[in-house]
């Protein structure tokens, strides 16, 4: 094995961030309650691995959505333990994200220099709650419909653009098959995407300035 990662960093000189990323001060207030990020971050990659299992044979279509989460969770080998999973860590990930920013807050991680880590950190939170509302529909059960139906009219309370704000939703005037096509590309593809992206500028910013100290 040493052979091989010397031949790799003599090309690709691996060693400079491997240093860097073992080799960082952690100072010594920092308990388990700082570990609630890294949990949720976890839960997301678990999102994910199961998620991306599920797309093989979940159909998105009014019709057959239902029938297909049927199949996963009676037909598929180990189908009913990945969509556990799925679901269980979702509510993880949502009790943690709530956690650490509370621990943020509490610890005043919000203040100069780390703003922009603290604005990230909610577009993230904002992006969570996101998956869940999108997740929640997929099914295309009573309670999925009924969640998409009022979730999707809540900005008609806006002036002005709310009722086009509620179309855009929707992909029309009611809910169905565009609705949940827009749900279900936003689930998997849009929102996966995004959260990436702010999670590693988060990192990347808390790696660059560090953890905040205590009060």
């Amino acid at each position: 094995m040493s052979k091989v990662y010397d031949w790799l960093d003599e090309r690709l000189e691996i060693t400079p961030f491997v240093d860097d990323a073992t080799g960082k001060f952690i100072p010594p207030h920092v308990n388990i309650f700082y570990c609630l990020g890294g949990i949720t971050l976890v839960c997301f990659l678990i999102q994910f691995a199961t998620g991306f299992a599920m797309t093989f044979y979940y159909r998105p279509t009014v019709a057959e959505a239902f029938e297909s989460v049927n199949y996963i969770m009676t037909q598929v080998n180990f189908g009913w333990l990945l969509r556990s999973i799925h679901r269980w860590s979702a509510s993880m990930m949502v009790l943690m994200m709530i956690l650490h920013t509370f621990r943020v807050y509490l610890t005043g991680g919000f203040k100069k220099p780390r703003e922009l880590t603290w604005v990230t950190g909610v577009i993230l939170a904002v992006l969570t709650v996101s998956f869940g509302v999108t997740g929640y529909s997929l099914p295309w059960d009573q309670v999925g419909y009924w969640a998409v139906k009022i979730v999707s009219g809540v900005p008609s309370a806006i002036p002005v653009v709310g009722d086009l704000l509620v179309q855009l939703i929707r992909g029309g005037e009611a809910v169905g098959q565009a609705t949940l096509t827009r749900f279900y590309s936003l689930h998997t593809f849009v929102l996966p995407w995004l959260i990436a992206v702010f999670m590693t500028m988060h990192f990347l910013m808390i790696r660059r300035q560090g953890i905040s100290g205590p009060l």
